[in-house]
């Protein structure tokens, strides 16, 4: 069990061992979210963004027709010129 005390100023310090399983760094921000059953969780605000995300992009490449690097290469070509860059529309 690790413990915080809490400043004056409403600061507190993340222990060491917490901040080596949360990956925090200085300058990082902490998500705190309630539980159904109420409880509050303190996690790393990147690291649940980034989960976030891949979870809505979940099967994206796939039903765009993205396989490859060359796949994504095109696309950003498509986008960026209107076309590919070796010409090929």
């Amino acid at each position: 069990m690790n413990l915080a005390k809490i400043s004056a100023n409403g600061q507190i310090t993340v222990p060491a061992e917490i901040r080596r399983k949360l990956n925090l760094r200085a300058g990082d921000k902490l998500l705190f979210f309630e539980t159904a059953s109420g409880q509050i969780v303190i996690d790393n605000a990147s690291t649940t963004a980034i989960v976030r995300a891949q979870r809505a992009f979940a099967g994206a490449a796939d039903s765009g027709g993205i396989s490859d690097e060359a796949d994504v290469q095109k696309l950003v070509d498509d986008i960026r010129y209107g076309h590919s860059a070796d010409g090929q529309q």
